[in-house]
């Protein structure tokens, strides 16, 4: 498909790649077929592609997106890592790269990097197959490494029930190669706020609402969104957290405290979202698409971002 800057209004046009933007995924989801639609109404050739056809199609001025969710085994990231750290050795440029997308899906080093350079973020413990249940203040949650849409996550008001989940959860696969994390509860709100941040920038934002009896706010579990503004303080912490794993388009998901202030739960590399996520006048996948088609403006927000 050929660039055709031309029919775009002024205020969209972008520097157009010369060559294509690849959009790698393990599986096809509503998202990422949006994206590409919104990628091509910029002139752009965009394509949705497996990891295992990445190394045939992608050169050298292409631009490749690494949307590799969790396994749905919970035990580790969608293959396709080692097609993407391939692809940028050849020296192509990769939004959401192999190492971003790690450390986005593994919750643990996601704390650790939270955690170093100062964001909020719940307490969290790792237990593995020998050690025994940390000294914590109750209530907790429990909750995959490489977790994903609300599954096997546990909330243990003490200390007893803490020992039972994981005696639950010990014959599960994913436990016995990772263990489990155990963080402090935030008290439930009933809502949380999930930004999308692009290029170091929020572009969209939506509220997530628990289902009625459901302390857990996964859309998969019943859960349903509500069109919001994100205050200046969720922007800013937003963009400090995607610039913390290094992800070019992240969802981070803030939860609400009493005092206004947030804190960071998760960053999700391979964030679902929707047109209602949009902000003001703003298509939230046109304005991502701006992000992705501009490939090394998101990498220099990348980098400028990471010291917040």
């Amino acid at each position: 498909m050929q660039a055709d800057v031309e029919r775009l209004p002024v205020e969209q046009q972008v520097e157009i790649p010369t060559g294509a933007v690849w959009v790698v995924a393990g599986r096809s989801t509503a998202a990422s077929e949006l994206l590409v639609g919104a990628l091509r109404e910029r002139g752009v050739n965009a394509e949705l592609i497996p990891p295992a056809q990445l190394s045939g199609l992608a050169g050298s001025e292409d631009v490749v997106l690494g949307r590799l969710d969790v396994q749905p085994t919970l035990d580790g990231v969608e293959d396709g890592i080692w097609e993407l750290l391939r692809a940028a050795r050849r020296g192509i440029l990769v939004l959401n790269p192999a190492s971003s997308l790690v450390a986005c899906h593994d919750k643990l080093q996601t704390a650790l990097r939270l955690c170093r350079l100062g964001i909020p973020h719940p307490a969290t413990a790792h237990v593995g197959w020998r050690t025994p249940p940390p000294d914590v203040e109750y209530p907790v949650v429990l909750k995959p490494r490489f977790g994903s849409w609300g599954r096997d996550v546990w909330l243990c008001e003490s200390r007893r029930e803490l020992r039972r989940c994981l005696r639950r959860l010990r014959d599960r696969a994913w436990f016995q190669r990772q263990g489990v994390l155990v963080q402090a509860l935030i008290p439930p709100a009933g809502f949380d706020l999930r930004l999308i941040v692009a290029g170091g920038q929020v572009v969209g934002a939506i509220e997530r609402v628990a289902a009625p009896g459901e302390w857990r706010t996964n859309i998969a579990l019943g859960g349903s969104r509500r069109r919001v503004e994100p205050t200046p303080d969720a922007r800013v912490i937003a963009t400090y957290a995607a610039a913390a794993v290094d992800g070019d388009v992240v969802g981070v998901d803030l939860l609400p405290l009493p005092d206004g202030r947030y804190v960071v739960l998760e960053v999700n590399g391979a964030v679902e979202f929707t047109h209602e996520y949009s902000l003001a006048d703003r298509d939230v996948f046109d304005e991502v698409a701006r992000v992705v088609a501009g490939g090394a403006t998101a990498l220099e927000a990348r980098a400028l971002g990471s010291d917040p």
